[in-house]
């Protein structure tokens, strides 16, 4: 996996100038920057043919909107060309915008993460049964600490839902360091029994459980969906018993790949069952 990222403009406000002078100078700031794409992304390409390559189009917030998409898409473009020109039209890219100043970092992180998640349409799959038997509007796997969500349902993501998200995780993390550890500072803030109720001033509430000691599914419920909180919290058991089983099936299958492995070491053979030859 690769990753690689630039400044776009400024975070200050865009001065004001002609049209084809803004644009001009917003090229000048990445036309270096896609050259060492290029070079970084050719090099790698040559070491492994099955990289996948994600690039974080970072520091956007100075933009608008529209000159965000349209800085987007004449990179994309660029560098495809680029691509095109050496012969390298395999090579996939994945562009996205970022900033420190909001949580599209983490965002564009969650769908680079999501892509290297053998188990992802099984835990999406998970989510969406979880959610249509409980009445729940939306609701995601979140890594506590990264703040990084591994899976969401199939439902499209809004950037202010997810955001609404890890503010809770924040506030979940600061109250349970204040209050949740024992005298002696012994425990951890987060645990089994962590969970949180949190009542927005729209008819929403926010739901947040302990799935494992890594990860937590926060959900966004109607009020009146959230009266029959004995429903979901059954549905929430058997749901975090089923992600339980899916790890679990995947730490068997890593374990007994290496095994395998190692028995084929002293078998003097190779993992394609070809004997080894000695030189």
């Amino acid at each position: 996996m690769s990753w690689w990222g630039w400044r776009t403009t400024g975070t200050g406000p865009t001065p004001r100038m002609p049209t084809r002078t803004a644009g001009r100078r917003r090229e000048d700031d990445y036309m270096e920057a896609l050259a060492r794409l290029h070079l970084t992304v050719t090099r790698a390409y040559k070491v492994n043919t099955d990289i996948n390559f994600e690039v974080f189009i970072h520091k956007v917030d100075g933009l608008s909107d529209d000159h965000k998409i349209e800085t987007q898409r004449d990179i994309h473009q660029r560098a495809n060309d680029d691509l095109a020109d050496a012969g390298l039209e395999k090579i996939h890219l994945s562009f996205y915008l970022t900033s420190i100043y909001d949580h599209s970092i983490f965002e564009a992180f969650s769908k680079v993460v999501q892509k290297l998640i053998p188990q992802l349409p099984t835990l999406e799959n998970l989510l969406n049964i979880f959610i249509s038997n409980s009445g729940i509007e939306k609701a995601f796997l979140f890594d506590v600490v990264s703040k990084i969500y591994i899976a969401t349902d199939s439902t499209p993501v809004d950037m202010q839902t997810y955001e609404l998200c890890c503010d809770m995780i924040d506030v979940v993390i600061d109250i349970s360091c204040i209050y949740g550890l024992k005298e002696d500072g012994a425990g951890t803030p987060y645990d089994k029994e962590s969970t949180a109720i949190i009542k927005l001033n729209n008819t929403t509430v926010l739901y947040l459980k302990e799935v494992t000691k890594f990860l937590a599914l926060v959900c966004f419920v109607r009020e009146e969906s959230f009266e029959r909180k004995g429903l979901i919290d059954y549905n929430f058991h058997c749901f975090r018993k089923a992600i339980h089983e899916v790890f679990e099936v995947r730490m068997k299958v890593v374990k007994s790949r290496k095994v395998q492995n190692q028995l084929q070491k002293k078998k003097g053979t190779t993992p394609n069952g070809t004997p080894r030859v000695l030189l």
